[in-house]
């Protein structure tokens, strides 16, 4: 049950034991990416568009949307090397634990915290943790994704 870091290739619900992990590639935050989401999503509370509105509430330059950061993870995710046979997320219980500014890396550590089988005998769920660190190793966000994924075909 101490899992392994999974290898290249497309994991099954049978494949996958508690406590494996995969780790993303590294992605740097752009500028561009919070006004885009900003434009997108309509937020522009003023942390995320104004590096005055951001040191007006104490920040050293704009601040990601954590919306934005949980997004881009769970694209990292997708784009994994190793990844899960997924057919959709379920839900996620998520925490911003610190923020993350233009300029800054992200990367995701997920590990396997629970699997079980559907009444669909296709289908699984798996409970992933998710650790996102920035370029210091610092945890930037955290949280549990209820991921639906495919079972290996007979």
């Amino acid at each position: 049950m101490s899992g392994s870091a999974l290898a290249p290739g497309r994991y099954f619900l049978e494949d996958v034991e508690i406590g494996d992990r995969i780790e993303t590639d590294a992605l740097t935050l752009e500028g561009e990416h919070i006004d885009r989401f900003a434009d997108l999503t309509g937020d522009r509370f003023e942390i995320h568009v104004s590096e005055e509105g951001a040191a007006r509430h104490g920040f050293p330059a704009r601040v990601a949307h954590g919306l934005l950061i949980l997004s881009l993870v769970d694209g990292l995710k997708n784009q994994a090397a190793a990844q899960f046979a997924a057919v959709a997320s379920l839900g996620w219980d998520w925490k911003f634990a610190a923020p993350v500014f233009p300029g800054d890396t992200i990367r995701a550590l997920l590990t396997v915290r629970g699997k079980r089988e559907t009444r669909r005998p296709e289908r699984g769920i798996l409970t992933i943790d998710f650790t996102v660190l920035n370029q210091r190793g610092e945890t930037v966000q955290l949280g549990v994704n209820t991921l639906m994924v495919l079972r290996r075909p007979l």
